[in-house]
């Protein structure tokens, strides 16, 4: 007998003559959350009205959707609760089915629910193996709603070229810290990446689940990090596409992003300058990037006047920084119309914007996106504390100024964390290791690719597909990659991740 059986032997001999239980049948403790784990789902239609495309889209493809009950403080589990709402395409292939597939798109603050028909067919006949599941995370779309308020779908702003510019932007963050307090503070402190996925546990219980398999895009790859980390072994296959590194994630995590946002612009003024005839921006890549810094300085002298909005040079960068996260002729096409509008409205031209445009400044000028922008910003501050001094967010902005004068500013400015609460549970230490299959772009603008290779490097066992030479964020069923794709497909079928890492060409760029 070995020593450790012995001892082991000797500890067992030991308790029955005290005529205490062994450890093997000591009782379980009771389970705080079974009522959530074990309700009853009801699946209803998805359709809530005549206009509801979303619905209508969900309904076509054979979803049903239902309330999911949740704590809204998981340390009161008994407590007020929350609804989150969930949509499902069942699996048809049930000889073959692998389980359920939650699906999140990022944000945070984006809405999922929406998502599983598009998903479904990238999956083509994988899909036919998995209930597809999509979730407006708490809080969001058809969840339990939060709504601050905002006069602005976004918390994100340019400082302006100068000290007056950055103590305007100053006063916008507090402001809307403070209408946060104001209209959602009960709620405030349990909008969080970490109650999220304890969300996500109770839909995979509830939905009768052992384990999940995970899609995530962009702040949606952060989300099943932590999942992962929370949950260890309720994970099946898990793919991750537009990298968070965790390492950078916080209320800053655009900061060092400049380069990748200006690699992109680069592109986008070569494909704008090739069709000149189209666009009117100039012939060469130069002058067209010498009209997207003529536009920044007109909106320094006086905010441009374009139709009913007022873009000032807080608010012009955005517009270019929005459209820099796909990497296709629409999107292209939309931001080259955008910048001919803006640059007409320098020359002190009326001007009626074209439809991305408009919705863009709707987005970032109005309210009509408020709750959007509430449950991101919160979110993002619920998660990590950011610094609260306004002179250390100046002097990053100079110093980034420095380097790129367009995106530096946007990217390094205060926002509205620095007036926030601090978080309730301190950041999530994301586990050392997890197979799971990595997607990212090597020009991605959003979730950058060294984010990517940070990940790989901390996860030996993860695989990384790589989109090479395109400035995209997102790429599985978005992109139109058939190698990404036809690598992810392979590994939610199979559950085996490729042998090696794989690397896939951009598609050509067409010509005009």
């Amino acid at each position: 007998m070995t020593g450790f059986a012995a001892t082991a032997a000797l500890a067992l001999a030991s308790a029955l003559a005290l005529g205490t239980a062994p450890a093997a049948t000591a009782s379980v403790a009771p389970d705080p959350l079974a009522r959530y784990h074990h309700q009853h789902l009801t699946w209803k239609s998805c359709v809530l009205g005549p206009d509801d495309d979303t619905g209508k889209d969900l309904e076509k493809a054979g979803a049903r959707c239902a309330d999911v009950t949740v704590p809204l403080d998981y340390a009161d589990p008994g407590g007020r609760t929350i609804t989150v709402a969930v949509s499902r395409i069942r699996a048809t292939d049930t000889a073959h089915r692998v389980g359920a597939l939650l699906l999140n798109s990022g944000g945070p603050g984006g809405q999922t629910l929406g998502d599983p028909p598009w998903v479904r067919e990238a999956m083509k006949d994988t899909g036919k193996r998995f209930d597809v599941v999509g979730v407006d995370p708490r809080f969001v779309g058809r969840s339990t709603a939060m709504d601050c308020h905002w006069p602005t779908g976004s918390g994100i702003r340019g400082p302006g070229h100068d000290r007056a510019g950055f103590d305007r932007s100053t006063a916008l963050a507090e402001e809307l810290a403070g209408d946060c307090r104001k209209h959602e503070g009960d709620v405030l402190p349990y909008a969080t990446t970490r109650n999220t996925a304890r969300d996500m546990d109770v839909i995979r219980a509830a939905l009768g689940e052992r384990r999940i398999s995970y899609l995530g895009y962009s702040y949606g790859t952060y989300l099943g990090e932590v999942y992962a980390t929370m949950f260890p072994g309720r994970t099946d296959r898990v793919v991750l596409d537009g990298v968070a590194d965790p390492a950078r994630y916080s209320p800053r995590l655009l900061r060092g992003s400049e380069s990748a946002n200006r690699h992109a612009l680069r592109d986008w003024a070569a494909w704008a300058a090739a069709r000149d005839t189209t666009y009117g921006l100039g012939r060469g890549r130069d002058a067209v990037l010498a009209v997207v810094d003529r536009i920044q300085a007109a909106a320094g002298r006086a905010p441009l006047r374009v139709g009913g909005y007022r873009v000032d040079d807080g608010v012009a960068p955005m517009v270019v920084f929005s459209g820099l996260s796909q990497d296709d002729d629409a999107a292209y096409g939309a931001l080259a119309a955008a910048v001919r509008d803006l640059r007409d409205a320098a020359d002190g031209k009326a001007v009626n914007p074209s439809p991305w445009l408009a919705d863009t400044l709707g987005f970032t000028l109005t309210g009509s996106e408020s709750a959007y922008g509430s449950v991101q910003m919160a979110i993002l501050c619920g998660d990590v504390a950011a610094p609260r001094d306004p002179e250390t967010y100046w002097k990053d902005v100079q110093r980034a100024r420095a380097q790129d004068p367009l995106f530096g500013p946007v990217t390094n400015n205060i926002g509205p964390c620095a007036f926030w609460d601090p978080p309730r549970e301190r950041p999530t230490t994301i586990r050392d290791d997890l197979p799971a299959l990595l997607v990212n772009a090597t020009g991605d603008p959003r979730t950058v690719y060294a984010g990517a290779q940070a990940v790989h490097r901390g996860w030996p066992s993860s695989r990384l597909v790589t989109l090479r030479g395109a400035d995209q964020h997102a790429v599985f069923g978005v992109y139109g990659s058939a190698c990404a794709d036809a690598a992810v497909n392979a590994y939610l079928a199979g559950g085996r991740l490729p042998a090696t890492d794989v690397s896939c060409a951009a598609r050509p760029v067409p010509a005009p």
